[in-house]
């Protein structure tokens, strides 16, 4: 079967490899979490083609659906940061899939660093346009750099009710039980938020609390 195009050209890729990704997604995850990841692939791939960045659409696919998969319950008392969890998972589904390391390398550093904000626009395109996909659907950034109409077809096929809640909600519920994996980065800001009695590393008293002398 052919790519079906949703928006502004972008296709959803038609191989056997984004099929079962997108099958272990929708058994391993919520509707908000997979919806969200679809979304986050398309937004991506639609800010690709407007900055004509050439990108491997089935890399970026498989970086978009596996970027949450770390908030999941069984990742829970992994102790890492949820981002490292879900790039592990894609790496070992790629793994059994035998793609290329270099591949995998690009679609593990998309996932680890998507939350990583300043850092991935500078690295290779999936890395790049899973981040860029992130931060538009989730934080806005770049919101009209994409057509109404682009927008409005990806949200139709994949709808946000009340999305921001929700997905705060999913973001609290992952990383409750692992506080410290918020350590200088913007989870922490959700835990400052949404947990009583939570206390965010501080950077500085790091330093100077450390066991060097001086």
């Amino acid at each position: 079967m052919a790519d079906e195009s949703v928006a502004g050209g972008v296709t959803v890729p038609d191989t056997k490899l984004a099929r079962e990704a997108t099958q272990l997604v929708r058994d391993e995850t919520s509707d908000l979490i997979y919806h969200h990841s679809r979304r986050v692939y398309l937004f991506g791939a639609l800010q690709g083609r407007r900055r004509d960045i050439g990108f491997d659409p089935e890399l970026l696919y498989i970086g978009a659906m596996f970027h949450d998969l770390g908030l999941g319950t069984r990742f829970h008392g992994s102790g890492r940061r949820f981002e490292v969890d879900g790039a592990d998972e894609a790496r070992r589904f790629l793994r059994d899939h035998d793609v290329p390391e270099d591949s995998i390398r690009r679609v593990w550093t998309a996932i680890a660093l998507h939350t990583t904000p300043g850092v991935p626009e500078f690295m290779e395109p999936e890395v790049a346009l899973v981040t860029a996909g992130v931060e538009y659907d989730v934080l806005g950034i770049g919101y009209d750099d994409i057509a109404p109409a682009d927008r409005a077809a990806v949200v139709a096929l994949h709808p946000r009710p009340d999305f921001k809640r929700r997905i705060l909600d999913a973001f609290t519920e992952g990383i409750r039980d692992k506080p410290e994996t918020t350590f200088g980065n913007v989870k922490a800001d959700v835990l400052e938020h949404y947990v009583p009695g939570f206390e965010r590393g501080d950077f500085v008293r790091t330093i100077l609390e450390s066991p060097w002398p001086e």
